[in-house]
């Protein structure tokens, strides 16, 4: 199971946003995906659960030893995609853990509690419990780097970094990447930065093009080619509480963070994934037959248009 946070100390850089529809996305190619609320705002949760009752037991109850982790987790609109939902009694969480030994080791504990309680395959198939694993664990870590970012980071492989692209983009990143070298060292061996995001770009503005150039003489091949645009319908879909495939999937945001997804699986897989329409079904159907008075065979869906028209995630040129 990849264990991804997606992390910045500034707010409003696209968190929430990417973490809910990066899962939505890697869920429609066919991934398996936990996305984890670790802030006390909890905007994950509601993005994703929208006026549904928040549960009893959440991420909260889980790091207050509770529950287990597999305990917390409930379906979102996705069969492929799980949520560890938060509350606002987060925000005092650090108060509680104050003296608790190992607090910043909670997390991964029961992360890896729940992965070892799902390993290994009997001769007559995989359990229900087996089955309920993962592919991606994605973390979605608050602004700040008190003790929920810190568990989040410890339990954690892998670093997202979204950024927007404005003047102040890098202001603060030099500490972040101190604290993942600091975590690296001392409590987390494998973690490292794999990533970075260009959130909100506005690719008609010269302040884009030099704050992305800035960005890649920075961080050179650690940046996604994808860019995420500007898209008024990233910013709506959380009221609605659902993800942008579901609220808007001919939109820029949702052939962004599609486009996203298959470049991280293509970064691991080492080569092209075939294209795919953005339907809230875990893997494509066949298409039905043209109707004698529809568009001629081989012409794309509606559904399909937006993952390949335009410049979708497509570098912007300096």
């Amino acid at each position: 199971m990849r264990r991804i946070a997606v992390t910045n100390q500034k707010g409003g850089v696209g968190k929430t946003t990417t973490t809910a529809n990066l899962g939505a996305a890697l869920a429609l190619l066919g991934r398996r995906v936990i996305v984890v609320d670790l802030d006390p705002q909890a905007n994950l949760t509601l993005h994703l659960l929208g006026g549904r009752e928040t549960p009893p037991r959440t991420t909260y109850s889980l790091l207050r030893g509770e529950c287990g982790f597999g305990e917390i987790l409930v379906p979102t609109e996705l069969p492929l995609l799980r949520l560890a939902p938060a509350t606002v009694d987060l925000a005092g969480l650090e108060v509680e853990l104050a003296s608790v030994v190992g607090r910043e080791t909670l997390l991964r504990d029961a992360v890896a509690s729940f992965e070892s309680s799902r390993a290994g395959t009997p001769p007559d198939g995989p359990t229900p419990a087996q089955e309920d694993v993962a592919d991606f664990l994605l973390l979605d870590c608050p602004p700040s780097l008190g003790v929920l970012s810190l568990n989040a980071l410890v339990c954690a492989r892998e670093v997202v970094l979204p950024l927007q692209t404005e003047f102040l983009a890098l202001q603060g990143v030099s500490r972040l990447l101190e604290v993942v070298d600091l975590v690296r060292g001392r409590l987390n061996p494998v973690l490292h930065l794999s990533g970075v995001l260009a959130c909100m770009v506005n690719p008609r503005t010269n302040l884009a093009v030099e704050v992305l150039e800035e960005i890649r003489s920075f961080f050179g091949e650690r940046l996604y080619q994808t860019r995420i645009r500007e898209n008024v319908r990233l910013a709506e879909a959380p009221s609605h509480g659902k993800t942008i495939f579901s609220y808007a999937p001919d939109s820029n945001g949702a052939a962004d963070y599609l486009r996203l997804a298959t470049e991280i699986l293509e970064r691991a897989l080492g080569r092209s994934l075939p294209p795919v329409d953005l339907t809230l079904q875990p893997a494509r159907p066949e298409p039905p037959p043209a109707e004698p008075d529809g568009p001629p065979p081989g012409t794309a869906t509606p559904a399909a248009a937006p993952a390949t028209e335009g410049t979708a995630g497509s570098p912007i040129p300096a």
